[in-house]
């Protein structure tokens, strides 16, 4: 059975009886618990389901007032469709960890590219896309679940070339300082995009200035950076003054 027929018995089931445990929909669909956890994981992000200890029950419905994504997951999915545009059939993409970059993978769905990837996630969603050639990067689990890192992670990158790198961060201080507090996959970030003709950056309005001791670049090492109106106006001018395109959504 194939991801989108799993996801849409788990809907049906769920719309049945109103809630489900992952034992439960392991043994009716006859895949691991772990394959079951994925899928809830992917259809919580898509608002399709709420996830709770051992299963999940239906999404709470928004009421008239409520919107259905909250600004923060509404800010990433904007930035994920606007960078999407940015990208060519027939390109081949680093694509790096995190949420924004998972809902990238989502919008590559049927693309004609390559997608090069250290995240399990990113792999979960374009696994059975026939489209899309895949290549996973091998390494250790790392500290941020679902993300392979290490002397594999760093070897394999410098076999590669990338047309476009996309990377995260978990800031982007006021002098344009690009960092993260994930530890084990700062130097996977810098791999990155050492190993493309061209870096985009994506970070919503949470990162400015965010929080991060680790730093991976400046907002200059990056030829695009996809951002919110609402990020900060100054440290984005200056970044703009240096050459840096940025688009705002």
């Amino acid at each position: 059975m194939l991801t989108h027929q799993r996801e849409a018995a788990i809907i049906e089931r769920l719309e049945a009886v109103g809630s489900v445990t992952v034992d439960e929909l392991s043994r009716l669909l006859d895949v691991s618990g772990t394959t079951i956890r994925r899928d809830l994981e992917r259809l919580e992000l898509d608002a399709r389901l709420r996830r709770v200890h051992g299963g999940a029950t239906v999404a709470r419905r928004p009421d008239a007032t409520a919107p259905e994504l909250d600004a923060d997951t509404r800010e990433k999915e904007a930035i994920a469709r606007a960078t999407v545009d940015l990208i060519a059939d027939g390109e081949v993409v680093l694509l790096d960890i995190g949420i924004t970059t998972l809902r990238i993978a989502r919008h590559l769905r049927g693309r004609a590219v390559t997608v090069i990837t250290n995240s399990l996630a990113v792999l979960d969603a374009l696994r059975d896309d026939d489209a899309v050639s895949l290549v996973l990067l091998g390494g250790v689990v790392g500290s941020k679940p679902r993300t392979l890192v290490g002397p594999l992670t760093e070897e394999g990158l410098a076999q590669v070339r990338a047309d476009i790198a996309v990377i995260s961060s978990t800031g982007v201080k006021n002098d344009g300082a690009v960092v993260t507090d994930l530890t084990q996959e700062a130097s996977i970030k810098v791999r990155m995009r050492h190993a493309a003709d061209r870096a985009i950056l994506v970070a919503n309005t949470s990162k400015f200035p965010g929080s991060g001791s680790y730093r991976v670049a400046s907002l200059g090492d990056f030829e695009t950076v996809v951002t919110t109106n609402t990020a900060d106006a100054e440290t984005l001018a200056a970044a703009a003054q240096a050459g840096v395109r940025i688009v705002r959504v």
